[in-house]
């Protein structure tokens, strides 16, 4: 696991379709991590929702999330941009992640013309949302309780952070949303949202989504592999048909589509498997 520099970024688009769409994200391979207000400051220059810093330990590797404001326990979107990196850098295979909270892998594809990750995600659960709550969370969004799907009720779903399940019953008031950030951000703050994830159901096996990120400084994420697998073990939760296999379309409503697939096993509270496309944008020279 040898590296020939540290602190050098890799910016890698993850949840790409063919060669455009994704969510950028940094990713730092380091012999040994940095100190965290160092990583703070390389994650807040790069400017990304997340940045991820990777180091090994012990046969796996250490990995630490950081948004441009704080640190975050986990970030989907960039371990499937880590598990690219590390598939581009050893080979394809299969990674153990050392979390703050949990102990996860990723297995990295790479070739010169294709390069994918999947995750195993933390476990998960979820809840309901308590009325005070969601009439506030309506009211920043504007929306009202006849504009939600009855078949999936708000809920807080939990795959390494909480993430608010909001569904709508018509495409276009989801392709309509606006929210006040200043007011997102404190309610996030409060509640310990991290995201808050408005979703669409077209079938049973495909949803689109969109991913406010107030918590982390961002008006909007166009691809988030932690609220897919929050969403997957939630309609796991309530017994959707589903089939054991979702596609999530994110990004549309803001130019950069994405998309996420996750693979739900029938384990009350067990990970999810989230997958999805990568493409490099900028990498150190090999």
């Amino acid at each position: 696991m040898s590296l020939k520099t540290t602190l050098m970024m890799q910016h890698i688009a993850a949840f790409s379709i063919g060669d455009s769409g994704g969510n950028p994200a940094g990713v730092v391979l380091c012999e040994t991590l940095p100190d965290p207000a160092e990583m703070q400051a390389v994650a807040a220059e790069a400017g990304y929702s997340e940045s991820v810093f990777a180091a090994p330990a012990e046969g796996a590797w250490r990995a630490r999330y950081f948004a441009p404001k704080f640190e975050v326990d986990f970030c989907g979107h960039a371990t499937i941009a880590l598990g690219a990196a590390l598939a581009r850098q050893s080979g394809p295979g299969v990674f153990d992640l050392v979390l703050n909270r949990a102990h996860i892998t990723v297995e990295g594809e790479w070739s010169p013309t294709h390069c994918a990750a999947t995750f195993r995600s933390p476990p998960t659960r979820s809840g309901g949302v308590s009325v005070a709550v969601l009439d506030e969370v309506l009211a920043l969004f504007g929306l009202s309780h006849d504009q939600l799907d009855s078949r999936l009720p708000p809920a807080i779903a939990n795959a390494g952070g909480d993430h608010l399940i909001l569904a709508l019953r018509d495409r276009a008031a989801l392709r309509d949303m606006r929210y006040d950030f200043s007011a997102g951000r404190a309610l996030a703050e409060r509640e310990g949202l991290v995201t808050f994830n408005l979703v669409h159901v077209e079938t049973p096996s495909l949803f689109h989504a969109r991913n406010p990120f107030p918590l982390g400084g961002v008006y909007e994420d166009p691809a988030t592999g932690s609220a897919a697998a929050a969403l997957a073990g939630y309609l796991r939760d309530r017994d959707w048909p589903h089939s054991g296999h979702i596609v999530i379309l994110q990004g549309e409503d803001m130019g950069a589509h994405c998309r996420i697939e996750a693979a739900i096993s029938p384990t009350c509270g067990g990970g999810v498997r989230v997958s999805g496309a990568a493409r490099f944008l900028r990498a150190p020279a090999a």
